[in-house]
Order: structure tokens, then sequence, then C-alpha cells
């Protein structure tokens, strides 16, 4: 779209120069997946395509599966449920998300965490903006092929230390599995 300069007497056309950036795709079976604590993420577009805007990681979450109380004040994490269900709870409450629900996160740390309670698999669609949390799965997780599963990996002391330490080093806070519990309580 053209726009106008006032160059003295006399008002000239000039384009604005934009750089465009490119469509980013990601085909059905593309990306990386990985095995994190049981379910499976695939990483569909990351933060290096993105220039570190924002990033699309898949979840299958197996049932039982989902992550414990965390935060993260740097972020948002805002999630579409594409299949089955699952309970989201934070300080603010619970609720659960069936297909079609969309559940955001915001920015500035509340403790949340979700888990699917449900028998069937629980299929999300979670982005982060800005990227970043990608990362952490790809250090924290173990690649596997589309559709294989693993157990879930056995939470000892060391396990513990490693996930504490990458969730610190992505800007996350953990907190026990508990922490919803005794909030309610106090």
């Amino acid at each position: 779209m053209p726009y106008f300069v006032n160059s003295g007497s006399h008002l000239q056309t000039s384009k604005m120069e934009t750089a465009k950036k490119p469509v980013i795709t990601s085909g059905a079976h593309q990306g990386q997946s990985l095995s994190v604590a049981g379910g499976n993420y695939r990483i569909l577009i990351s933060g290096k395509e993105t220039d570190g805007e924002f990033a699309t990681i898949e979840m299958l979450v197996p049932p039982g599966g989902g992550p414990g109380p965390h935060a993260h004040a740097g972020f948002q994490e805002s999630f579409y449920v594409v299949e089955g269900e699952v309970e989201v709870q934070s300080e603010d409450g619970i609720y659960t998300a069936g297909q079609g629900a969309y559940i955001v996160i915001p920015r500035g740390g509340i403790v949340h965490g979700f888990k699917n309670k449900s028998g069937n698999m629980a299929k999300l669609l979670c982005v982060v903006v800005p990227s970043g949390l990608e990362e952490m799965f790809l250090e924290l997780g173990v690649p596997v092929a589309e559709g294989e599963f693993l157990p879930p990996p056995v939470i000892d002391d060391a396990m513990k230390k490693k996930m504490q330490d990458l969730a610190e080093k992505y800007g996350q806070k953990m907190y026990p599995p508990d922490y919803f519990t005794k909030s309610a309580k106090e």
C-alpha cells in the first residue's frame, strides 16, 4: 500500500518496505515426537521457526497423565481440547475441559496443572507465547516414533532433581503434587 511523503512542496509516493515472513507449515506426520512423563508431545511449530514468538505442541495425554502443579510467570500457555477431556486445576479452582474447550493460563505465574481423569486418551493443542517450553520438552523427553508410547519414567530423587533443574532453566516453578489440597486446607 503506498504512502505519501511531504518533500518540500511536492508530495511523493513511496512504498513501505516490510519484510514478509514465510508461511510456516507442519504436516500431519511432521514434527519431533517425544515421550514426556508417559504422554506423547509432538512439536508442531518451534520457536526456531517463529523467531521465538510462539510454539505449538500437540499433546497426547493418556488416562492418569498430565503435569502436576507448576507456574510460569514469563509466558502464556493456551490449550485447545481436540479429543477427550482433562481436569484443569489452578489457584482459581477446578475446571473439566472437554472436547472443544479452550483454556488460557495467562502470564503472571498462577499455579496450575491438569490431569486426564477419564478412561480415554486426551488430545490437546498447546500454544505457548513466547516460545521456549518446547525446548524444555526436547531436553526432558525421549524421542519416540509417532504413536509409540513409553511408560512414565520412575520418579526417583535423580529424576526429581533433573525435572526441577530443567523447570527452573525454562522459567518454571514446580510445586508438590498435593499443592492444591494443602492450599485448600490453609
